[in-house]
């Protein structure tokens, strides 16, 4: 028989601060909001453009107060953990749907000074289409020693 998987891995800027909540038995549990950019072309203009996704992120225990008390927002995260659908009715009786992340684990990203001043506060180093020049590069090769002999080869 098949086995199901559901398993997420994100990599974004979060887009406010961490809250943490704790729950009647001292459980800490803290939400994240997660903007991860993907491409897509525009039908209209033919251009590749940014389109934001955006994702609810509940981080349980001590990684939790981890997160809550060196996260803030515009911060570079790497989330890796399961989608989890949830049903609620909001307080004028509608229905309501919503798929979180549970993280299994969340990874920081860039330094703590990334997001929240100077740069480009958005956590990542801005990137070029220029190739990379690699033609200084050269393969290394065996080192050669003088003194070696065929009596020096283990085999």
């Amino acid at each position: 028989m098949a086995q199901n998987i559901n398993r997420v891995i994100v990599t974004g800027n979060l887009t406010a601060d961490p809250v943490v909540n704790n729950l009647p038995s001292g459980t800490a549990v803290c939400d994240l909001r997660i903007a991860v950019n993907g491409r897509r072309k525009d039908n209209e203009s033919g251009q590749w453009v940014d389109k934001p996704n955006y994702f609810n992120v509940k981080v349980w225990g001590a990684q939790g107060e981890n997160a809550a008390k060196y996260l803030s927002k515009g911060r570079p995260v790497a989330v890796d953990g399961r989608l989890d659908w949830r049903e609620w009715q909001d307080k004028e009786g509608n229905k309501r749907q919503s798929v979180d992340i549970i993280a299994d684990t969340v990874q920081f990203l860039g330094s703590r000074d990334d997001g929240s001043s100077g740069g480009n506060g958005n956590g990542f180093a801005p990137s070029t289409n220029t190739p990379v020049d690699n033609s200084d590069f050269q393969p290394a090769g065996a080192a050669v020693s003088s003194s070696a002999s065929e009596d020096d080869i283990p085999f």
